[in-house]
């Protein structure tokens, strides 16, 4: 494994399947052209509607996701995070699943989001996720890639779950995904701090795909894709509006934080 670059990618992403694939295709392109070997799309890049439009189209939503996913990575030889698409379980439920498709074309993981968002917010806004969506019931899965490292996978709402990161951080994970549709009015007070921790207490670098702006009725986003290294060092953000942060992922960098600080070696509870 030597350096190379990652791309977290930014998106406002609405209630219309071929404008988002055309957005994800332009900034996938976009990081390309500027070095990046591996690429994340946030959760819900491809269709960011009502709950009604997203059953009624999931079984289209997730052939083409996937489809685009395929072919991005194999037109442009890299490997490839989609961070969230409905993938239909039955006529009322979907999983909220994350796919990461290395450069020939071929799926190599798939995580279906565990942690379900319901809540229901001071700003007046209530998100019931579980409405719509089936929660997974598999820890996500790691990859091991020779060029990139060992790579782990998780969806938005996990970030508020350290056990999950945990559990990737002890099949020697390098790397975290943090694809992401964070609200408005919680991202502002806890996404960077909670991407941060997962990242310092794991040292581990985090690659965070993130939604941002509005996208539809009251539904607001943070933005604030992101990349952070093992000691928590922000090394690239996209502020709050459709980009890429693109950002080095070195394992010199990594194997030092973690001579420095080794405090997965000092653990006392597994």
């Amino acid at each position: 494994m030597k350096p190379y670059l990652a791309a977290a990618i930014q998106m406002t992403s609405v209630p219309d399947l071929e404008k988002n694939l055309i957005q994800a295709e332009e900034f996938i392109e976009l990081a390309v052209r500027r070095g990046a070997e591996l690429i994340g799309l946030p959760e819900n890049f491809s269709f960011m509607g009502t709950e009604e439009e997203k059953l009624q189209l999931a079984e289209t939503i997730a052939h083409k996701s996937e489809k685009f996913l395929k072919t991005m990575a194999q037109r442009f030889q890299v490997t490839l995070l989609g961070g969230g698409f409905p993938v239909p379980v039955s006529d009322r439920k979907v999983y909220n699943t994350a796919l990461l498709i290395d450069p020939t074309g071929t799926e190599v993981a798939r995580y279906e989001k565990v942690h379900l968002f319901d809540v229901n917010l001071p700003d007046g806004n209530t998100y019931w996720e579980s409405n719509t969506v089936q929660s997974g019931t598999q820890l996500p899965p790691t990859y091991a890639s020779e060029a990139l490292g060992t790579l782990g996978i998780s969806v938005c709402y996990d970030v508020r779950f350290p056990e999950l990161y945990r559990h990737l951080s002890l099949k020697n994970t390098d790397v975290f995904f943090i694809p992401a549709a964070f609200t408005a009015y919680t991202g502002k007070d806890h996404w960077q701090v909670l991407v941060q921790a997962r990242a310092i207490e794991n040292t581990c670098y985090a690659i965070a795909p993130a939604q941002t702006g509005r996208h539809y009725a009251m539904r607001q986003t943070h933005g604030h894709a992101m990349i952070v290294d093992p000691w928590g060092v922000i090394l690239a953000d996209a502020g709050d509006r459709p980009g890429v942060a693109i950002a080095e992922i070195d394992p010199f960098r990594l194997e030092q934080v973690r001579r420095q600080m080794p405090c997965l070696q000092h653990r006392v509870f597994n």
